[in-house]
């Protein structure tokens, strides 16, 4: 029988693991990084299923130096400390390979390659074929007839298999020894060690292909010259002590015992706890299942609430193999063609209590997209597909038979991001109606960090891999740009497959919205607001271009004197905008700042904030602060916006993005008016160009008055806050009156001002040393001042303290109507890191309640003015702050509506208070 070992290097698996998730990391719901442990779990599963090994050990390094470290103390000097998060994986990560009864071993004082370069020649000796199991290019030295690097797949693509062909022609060597001799001059700046300078990877190849080993190369010094032959000389003991450290010893102190290495069967009943524990239940399901145990019926789904989707980028680690696909689940996605079954289907779905819909269509954007095809779903692995021809007597007469479906309102339509399929079917007059379920918004409120489109969706919740266009009508469907011209035979399993699958996720998330109290704010906040923003992006706000002409000019006039200046006070032609260049100047040529720092590229940092800082010490950093942004006023805004104007309307139709923001504040795109610029003048001109829709309306800016300190009173409790606002207070003038132990007529302006500061800056967990630089005191004083504040709020302090004791607990933070914030960094060892995390603490509560007060104001609005058949509409949500294209004849009973519903939509232990500002464009307005 064959004899196959697999030797597996533990932590360049962990570390691959780790970060092959680092943009969506898998947190569960106790706030546990569980990305290492899942992506090294199906790694270890996957070599034990498919290469079937007949032993196996995972070899660690040992904690503490090893002999390279006690002979070279610069070794791996530069490697940066382990993540946190990842070290509290470890431990889980021991406990899934004794789980899995698969041997594991460390040796004090050497590295995991030395380990497994001893075991794998004993192996070897001992007739076993051995793959040792890592990414890392030093193991191609031990390969031989009976060793072979098993290099982990990236991607899609399969496992790397090396042996002694693959690494002699990646090395261009004769034999793997010399892989050796092709590090040491090469070096590795990983490991801090440095090889031949001049050299590099190419050099090194090419060297030892040609003299065969340093010694040859030493033996033929005579026929090198210039800078080369002078490094090899010079470096020699360099280029010695480097390969001494990249040999790896086959001769460590182990005894190679086959019988401590056999591939047993899995403890089941202990990695089942385990995989509960870490919220692997769609994992543990199928390795259950792979022997014979059955799942039950609930536990089919993963309940983990911050799970990460598969990995994505560059390293995925998806368990390809075990994914369910179009191909292998007997699905029926039928079509749909002439006017009787279309009929019949409708009567069909109308006896149902939902459906679920998806449209294809000619485009991304949903207000010009035309109509391909709908898919229609009422039970999981079944869908109906029906195609509109570019013929619109056809696709009018079609839509006419399915508006009933649409339009009732005792179904529940079911979509993936509902906003884009109800845009598309609302160009045809259809008005999508509620009860309604978007999963992409179900899934933004259960894991608000992580990505929420349908595939990774598909993958991580029913391990089911959606079919691509390109998989269906080859490479050039990667430029697919319109299911127009894809084939109907085509078009039918991939839209019924859009349908199909959503219809599963939407029983999958509601029972998990009903799980973690979100029932609530998906049903009064984010389903509802659907429709609101919808026809936002519908109506769309006037803009008018030529407003922006003469600022155009004004901008380009004082930026070319900028400029000017700029180059004046450096002394010298530089390109501003060039970062490197800057830098050099204002550090080398200008000494501005003797201690400035410098990116990981090794050149000086002038980002804004650095810059900033820098201010009061030559007068080209406030040149160069102007100029950048007056460049960004005119490249980003004045000369973009007009570009963006739709010109059968006359508006920008911006798209508002309802699950990007984990705090639950909306934002835009295309454009991104909630950016505009609105604290420097110069960039307040820019609202001047948004104008009411015609003469016959007027704009009208309403905006919550200090929001986020009201919520901060209603949550803290503070009786001082309550009072003062209650009161009708200025907060600002009562917090410096409190902080100061004077009356209120007794407050100078300068302790307002710095009660301001704080006022806002602590309900962000500002601390003494930012206090102090924002108001440009000593710590001291600024300490004094969060002393004084807390003590003149007491309340503050307890929410605060309460706020951060919650999140280590429970792994997240809630908002008033319930929004979770996951902050999973809370327990971390890292002071930074932790410490952004209590600031999160602390704030997310308020911004996070901010963001669900806006939308149930923005939500009452829009249904008082349907309700009372008014022009005014509704145009734009910026932060706190709501616009409106006002009918004139409507001002008055419209003032009321939205002062009304704005003050009232939420129940408060204070008053909400709303700015109202009128005018003939947004400046005025606001």
């Amino acid at each position: 029988m064959e004899k196959r070992l697999f030797l597996l290097d533990a932590y360049a698996l962990i570390y691959r693991s780790y970060y092959a998730f680092i943009k969506n990391p898998r947190i569960n719901s106790k706030g546990l990084n569980t990305s290492a442990v899942f992506g090294f779990t199906l790694t270890l599963d996957e070599i034990l299923r498919k290469e079937k090994p007949t032993h196996i050990s995972v070899v660690f390094d040992p904690p503490g130096p090893t002999f390279r470290h006690e002979s070279y103390a610069e070794y791996k000097a530069n490697r940066p400390p382990m993540p946190e998060d990842l070290r509290s994986s470890l431990p889980y990560i021991r406990e899934v390979i004794k789980a899995f009864n698969v041997n594991q071993v460390e040796v004090s004082g050497f590295e995991a390659d030395d380990v497994i370069g001893t075991l794998a020649k004993k192996a070897e000796l001992a007739g076993f074929d051995v793959y040792m199991m890592t990414p890392d290019k030093d193991y191609g030295q031990l390969v031989s007839e009976r060793i072979r690097m098993y290099r982990p797949r990236r991607g899609r693509e399969d496992p790397e298999v090396l042996g002694k062909n693959e690494i002699c022609r990646n090395f261009k060597i004769s034999d793997p020894i010399q892989v050796i001799d092709v590090l040491a001059l090469w070096g590795d700046t990983a490991d801090n060690i440095p090889g031949a300078p001049g050299i590099g990877e190419k050099g090194a190849k090419d060297l030892i292909s040609h003299y065969g080993s340093i010694t040859g190369i030493y033996e033929h010094l005579d026929e090198f010259k210039g800078k080369r032959k002078e490094n090899l000389i010079n470096f020699k003991d360099q280029i010695d002590r480097a390969k001494w450290l990249v040999t790896i010893k086959t001769d460590v102190d182990i005894d190679f015992n086959p019988a401590d290495l056999e591939v047993t069967n899995p403890d089941l009943e202990g990695l089942s706890n385990l995989f509960a524990t870490l919220e692997f239940n769609t994992l543990k399901n199928r390795i259950l299942a792979d022997y014979g145990i059955a799942a039950p019926p609930e536990a089919q789904e993963s309940s983990a609430v911050q799970g990460s989707l598969f990995a994505t980028g560059e390293i995925e680690i998806e368990d390809e193999e075990h994914l369910s696909t179009l191909a292998s689940t007997e699905a029926d996605y039928q079509l749909v063609d002439d006017e009787q079954s279309i009929k019949g289907l409708v009567n069909d779905v109308m006896s149902q209590s939902e459906f679920c819909f998806d449209t294809e269509t000619t485009g991304i954007n949903a207000l010009s997209a035309e109509l391909v095809g709908l898919a229609i779903a009422v039970k999981p692995k079944q869908a109906f597909y029906i195609p509109f021809p570019e013929d619109q007597v056809i696709t009018k007469e079609r839509l006419e038979w399915l508006r009933p479906l649409f339009e009732n309102t005792s179904q529940v339509k079911i979509a993936q991001n509902l906003k884009y399929d109800a845009q598309v079917l609302a160009n045809y007059g259809i008005a999508v109606q509620a009860p309604t379920f978007d999963t992409m918004l179900a899934h933004y409120l259960l894991e608000a960090d992580m990505r929420h489109n349908l595939d990774d969706l598909a993958r991580h919740y029913l391990s089911y891999k959606m079919v691509s266009i390109s998989e269906l009508i080859g490479e050039k469907g990667k430029a697919q740009k319109s299911m127009r011209s894809v084939p109907l035979e085509q078009q039918v399993p991939y839209a019924g497959e859009d349908a199909d699958i959503t219809l599963q996720l939407k029983s999958v998330f509601a029972r998990q919205l009903k799980d973690h109290d979100l029932v609530e704010l998906f049903e009064q906040i984010e389903m509802p607001l659907v429709p609101v923003l919808a026809a936002m992006e519908r109506d769309g706000i006037r803009m008018d271009p030529s407003s922006l002409d003469d600022f155009r000019e004004e901008l380009r006039r004082d930026i070319i004197k900028l400029e000017a200046d700029i180059i004046e006070l450096a002394g010298v032609q530089f390109n501003i905008g060039s970062p490197k260049q800057l830098g050099e100047i204002l550090f080398d040529h200008l000494k501005i700042d003797p201690h400035a720092k410098r990116t990981k590229s090794k050149q000086y940092s002038t980002a804004e904030d650095v810059l900033t800082k820098l201010a009061g010490k030559h007068p080209i950093v406030n040149k160069v602060l102007t100029y950048r942004g007056l460049r960004k006023l005119l490249n980003t805004y004045v000369d973009t916006l007009p570009s963006l104007v739709n010109p059968e309307t006359g508006k920008i139709h911006t798209s508002f993005n309802q699950a990007v923001a984990a705090t639950g504040r909306l934002s835009s795109i295309n454009p991104n008016l909630q950016n505009i610029p609105i604290r420097e003048e110069r960039g307040r001109e820019i609202r001047k160009t948004f104008i009411p829709s015609t003469d016959e309306y007027i704009f009208l800016s309403a905006d919550y008055s200090q929001v986020e300190l009201r919520l901060m009173a209603h949550l803290s409790g503070d009786e001082n806050m309550i009072a003062a606002f209650n009161r009708d207070e200025d907060i600002h003038t009562a917090t410096a009156a409190l902080i100061n132990g004077v009356g209120t007529d007794q407050v100078s302006k300068e302790m307002r001002s710095r009660a301001k500061t704080a006022n806002f800056g602590i309900i962000y967990g500002i601390s003494s040393f930012g206090l102090a630089q924002r108001l440009n005191i000593s710590r001291r004083e600024a300490k004094s001042l969060i002393d004084g504040y807390f003590k003149s709020y007491p309340g503050v302090k307890q929410y605060m303290d309460q706020s951060i004791q919650s999140a280590r607990d429970n792994g997240y933070v809630k908002t008033i109507m319930g929004r979770r914030r996951y902050l999973p960094d809370i327990l971390s060892n890292n002071p930074i890191v932790k410490g952004n995390a209590e600031r999160n603490a602390i704030n997310a509560p308020v911004q996070g309640s901010a963001a669900d007060l806006i939308k149930l104001a923005m939500i009452r609005i829009y249904r008082e003015l349907e309700k009372n058949g008014l022009k005014t509409r509704m145009i734009l949500q910026v932060h706190d702050e709501l616009n409106f294209d006002v009918y004139k004849p409507e001002l008055n009973q419209v003032r009321e509506i939205i002062r009304h519903e704005m003050e009232h939509a939420m129940q408060l232990r204070v008053p909400l208070v709303v700015d109202m500002g009128t005018g003939e464009n947004w400046f005025e307005a606001h």
